[in-house]
């Protein structure tokens, strides 16, 4: 029977409406899962052998960024900051993953046994409970209050470290619901985030079957000779603008296979699960093979003002086999060392329980994951304290989280953008990288 809510902060990320906790937790195996782990290796891959070109050629098209988005809020107590047996700590046991002296929820057990891999900072503080204001900010390190024209971290990543040519778009939203399309800011509409609904390939990317391939042909070759005359008389920026998007649109066309998660094995969709979250974490592992510089893939609906634990349950029951799975492979077919990871929300839960056994909107005390390219693993940055109520040790924020990113992919942070004329800085002058997290 699927859960539905009365939103208490009436915000969209309470309309959508939830799965099953039997379809999304019971299918990787309830609570038999939940038992302690053993050993640093998840096997999830099985007999897959490790794409030595595939890993080769993306490596040489430069680094990349993959986000996973957990709209709504995941709570840190239930995932990645558990407090056991205190009074904010809630019904879960915290268990020992792949790095010795660390521990996750019991919600997480395919995750806490790639954590070698991972790192976690616990201090986030953000100082925001707001839905729309929380996406802004974790997504263009700047502080947002209202919408102001700061790029996505897609367009930044896709402008720094897409290679020269490069035909497909170079930042993609997998939405499964929530989130925006990405804003590109003064970078232009090239950098604009491509949106895949449902993880479905790009609207209008497929040729109308009343036009044959060679009618096609005919009418882009007419298009491209009347554009070349009036380019010759009167070229602009706007007209090169326009023939740039055109050109891309139509390698777009051509590549619409990139998109089409059906043609992975049966073997790797089941793997992955046959879940939208499942199917979504292996198109996100065949865009970067195809060298994406940029990939967000949204998970939601972690807004749990109602039933905090229930739905905790079945939102990671479908979060951890997946995630888990695509970092065994990113690390197996030798990607991970070329693509940062970053897990994030909005914002954290707050610690008290409410009368409604809901965790409400807090950004005070929180954690976030990362992982890959040039980052420690294995480390855990920050803590709060023993009920989790507030940072004791190494506060950061959006800010840092954004250079940190940057950095991680070899991009210089503290760097500007030449635009029209004008310097912009690539990310909050006042902010700097989180240094020890660096590798």
């Amino acid at each position: 029977m699927a859960r539905t809510t009365n939103p208490a902060c009436r915000s969209l990320e309470h309309v959508v409406s939830r799965r099953s906790i039997v379809h999304g937790f019971g299918a990787f195996g309830g609570a038999a899962g939940l038992a302690g782990i053993a050993g640093h290796g998840l096997g999830l891959c099985g007999g897959l052998a490790a794409s030595t070109a595939i890993a080769e050629t993306v490596r040489a098209g430069g680094k990349r960024v993959l986000v996973i988005f957990l709209h709504g809020g995941v709570s840190q107590l239930e995932s990645w900051d558990p407090k056991p047996g205190t009074d904010t700590g809630g019904p879960f046991r915290a268990i020992p993953t792949s790095v010795p002296g660390v521990h996750v929820s019991e919600l997480l057990p395919h995750t806490a046994r790639q954590m070698h891999r991972l790192s976690i900072i616990r201090s986030l503080d953000t100082r925001n409970g707001d839905h729309a204001r929380g996406q802004r900010e974790m997504t263009s390190g700047r502080d947002q209050p209202a919408p102001l024209d700061y790029p996505h971290l897609g367009a930044v990543v896709a402008r720094t470290s897409a290679p020269a040519g490069f035909s497909l778009p170079g930042h993609i939203l997998v939405r499964g619901g929530g989130g925006g399309a990405g804003t590109s800011a003064y970078l232009g509409p090239r950098y604009a985030g491509v949106v895949m609904e449902d993880g479905q390939p790009p609207a209008h990317t497929a040729r109308p079957d009343a036009l044959s391939a060679e009618a096609d042909r005919r009418r882009s070759l007419l298009r491209s000779r009347m554009n070349d005359r009036f380019a010759g008389r009167r070229r602009t920026a706007d007209t090169d603008a326009y023939t740039q998007s055109y050109d891309q649109a139509l390698d777009l066309l051509e590549q619409r296979h990139v998109f089409d998660v059906t043609r992975e094995s049966q073997r790797d969709q089941d793997r992955y699960g046959p879940h939208e979250f499942g199917r979504h974490c292996l198109l996100a592992r065949r865009l970067l093979e195809h060298g994406v510089p940029f990939v967000q893939v949204n998970h939601s609906n972690y807004d749990t003002h109602h039933e905090n634990f229930d739905f905790h349950i079945e939102q990671l029951g479908e979060f951890d086999r997946p995630f888990a799975t695509l970092i065994d492979d990113l690390t197996i077919r030798g990607l991970l060392d070329d693509t940062l990871v970053c897990v994030m929300s909005e914002f954290g839960r707050t610690p008290r329980i409410n009368d409604r056994y809901g965790r409400d909107h807090w950004g005070t005390a929180w954690s976030v994951v990362l992982g890959g390219a040039g980052l420690q693993r294995g480390a855990v940055i920050g803590r709060t304290n023993a009920n989790g109520t507030a940072v004791e040790d190494r506060p950061v924020d959006h800010g840092h989280l954004f250079h940190t990113i940057l950095r991680g992919v070899g991009v210089d942070s503290h760097g500007t953008f030449h635009v029209a004329g004008r310097d912009h800085p690539i990310a909050d002058p006042a902010k700097g990288p989180i240094d020890e997290l660096l590798a």
